[in-house]
């Protein structure tokens, strides 16, 4: 535990949270901010990861808010991969919570590059794309296509999701529980594969994966007494203040120097970590 923490400790704190939502909106991964900077404060690594959890759970509220008219009308699939995004978190928090401290911090390098390296494919833009492609498709084209999705979507049935489709959906759940940097990314090109639908639809399904992971395990976290809470609600303030003011600072920022920069700093990252936790 930290404590006597000052006021300037908690600002930067703050500053850290407002990098971290500028970035988990501009690129999906806050995470690459808000863990490095809760170590810098002298925060062990498993606890920096709940109070990060913790801390970053506040930005999903919004974007569940601004995506109910992307989930009209999947209801049952809403409401089947929220259960499983819980269900996975849990899990996740679980496995980070009851293994040694040391597996946890051997696993961060290897997961922060593997974060580094989804923002790299850009599964968002890739998916866009192919919705894009579809819509320049002749009339006819267009026409066959949208029977398709609507046979997918149409009330949020399951029946033509693929088995394969609640595996990865797991498999997401589990790792925000248990580490988290860049799952939105993981949890979209994930979804993207199993083609149920157009991409402003599986961008909004994985907000709602990621929000019941993390809100799962965040309250696991808060009910095992593993967080730190002057630097949680401080991260949580800071990420609201940066995905608020992120949008219309964006837009006037090449989407692939933004990629860029969360890509070299994962790597960056990944190395100075991995270099002292195995060397």
């Amino acid at each position: 535990m930290v404590a006597g923490v000052s006021v300037v400790t908690l600002l930067l704190v703050l500053i850290s949270g407002i990098g971290a939502g500028f970035v988990g909106y501009a690129v999906g991964a806050s995470s690459l901010i808000s863990y490095p900077a809760l170590l810098a404060f002298g925060i062990p690594p498993v606890l920096s990861n709940t109070t990060n959890t913790v801390g970053v759970c506040g930005t999903g509220i919004g974007g569940l808010l601004s995506a109910r008219k992307e989930l009209a009308g999947q209801h049952k699939r809403v409401i089947i991969y929220a259960c499983i995004g819980l269900v996975g978190g849990i899990i996740g928090g679980l496995l980070l919570l009851e293994l040694p401290a040391k597996v946890f911090e051997c696993a961060v390098p290897p997961l922060i590059l593997f974060s580094a390296l989804l923002i790299a494919l850009n599964p968002r833009k890739k998916a866009a794309a192919r919705d894009a492609v579809a819509q320049a498709l002749p009339q006819s084209h267009q026409g066959k296509r949208a029977e398709q999705i609507a046979s997918r979507t149409a009330g949020g049935s399951l029946r033509n999701d693929p088995w394969w489709l609640w595996v990865g959906v797991s498999f997401v759940g589990i790792y925000s529980g248990y580490f988290g940097a860049a799952a939105g990314t993981l949890a979209l090109a994930i979804l993207d594969l199993g083609k149920i639908g157009p991409f402003h639809q599986i961008n909004a399904l994985k907000t709602v994966v990621g929000f019941g992971a993390n809100i799962s395990a965040a309250i696991m976290f808060i009910i095992r007494g593993s967080v730190y809470w002057p630097f949680a609600i401080a991260m949580c303030l800071g990420c609201i203040i940066g995905s608020s003011i992120a949008p219309p600072v964006t837009r006037h920022i090449p989407e692939n120097i933004m990629r860029a920069a969360a890509v070299l700093t994962g790597i960056i990252l990944a190395v100075k970590l991995g270099w002292s936790t195995y060397f």
